[in-house]
Parts: C-alpha cells; structure tokens; sequence
C-alpha cells in the first residue's frame, strides 16, 4: 500500500486502509509503539498489562538521580489509623 504523510492541524499522519489494520490486528483507537530502526517507520501494537501502561515502561520515565522522598499529608482527618 503506498500512502503519504499528511498534516492534520499542528501534527502529521498516515492513512492506513482497514485490510492493513485487520491484518496488524489493529482498531481505531489502539494504542501503538512507534519507533525508527535504521531510518525505517516500526509500528507495533502497545503491550499494556490489564489494560494499565506497563511497569518497565513508567519505571522508565523515572529521571537519572531521582530520590523518593516521604510526603507529609497533614493530620489525620477521620478515622484513620497511623
């Protein structure tokens, strides 16, 4: 299938006809992975675990040096017990 790129407001896209998405498994609205491997396009389903982002994925985005600190939330409000 030959396609181009195309503008839609401030951002760029392809058209893909239904026979490529049904044959990729694919819907509309699906989450993808877009990636480039030596200057060519890779478009793979996202793995998601029960339907939340995968683990690897969020520790991923934690920045180098980052140091978890405790939060204070205050006095308790109910019946909480501490």
């Amino acid at each position: 299938m030959v396609t181009k790129v195309q503008k839609w407001g401030n951002s760029q896209g392809l058209r893909l006809n239904r026979q490529i998405l049904e044959d990729a498994s694919l819907s509309v609205g699906d989450a993808v992975d877009v990636s480039v491997k030596e200057g060519v396009i890779i478009i793979v389903p996202a793995r998601r675990v029960r339907n939340k982002t995968n683990l690897l994925e969020l520790v991923s985005r934690i920045p180098d040096g980052f140091t978890a600190a405790e939060v204070a939330w205050g006095e308790p409000v109910g019946k909480e017990v501490w």
